[in-house]
């Protein structure tokens, strides 16, 4: 895999968290940080899955839901 440098500022608390977590488990900060990018990624990659799957589901607004709620008196 090819790599790319950049450079990243990180809060002060942060950073020594990160070099703490990367000295406690062998590894480098980059590979800390690319772990911790790419997993903040796949999350937003299974959002937007989620949102393709239910792209067919029917809109239910706000309102109705609180009008049967109150109907219901669970307000």
């Amino acid at each position: 895999m090819s790599t790319k440098r950049g450079t990243i500022y990180f809060d002060e608390n942060l950073h020594r968290a990160v070099r703490l977590k990367a000295a406690e488990t062998d590894r480098s900060i980059s590979d800390v940080v690319n772990e911790a990018v790419r997993q903040y990624l796949a999350e937003d990659a299974d959002d937007l899955a989620a949102f393709d799957d239910r792209a067919s589901e029917p809109d239910l607004p706000f309102a109705d839901v609180v009008k049967e709620l109150r109907r219901r008196g669970k307000l």
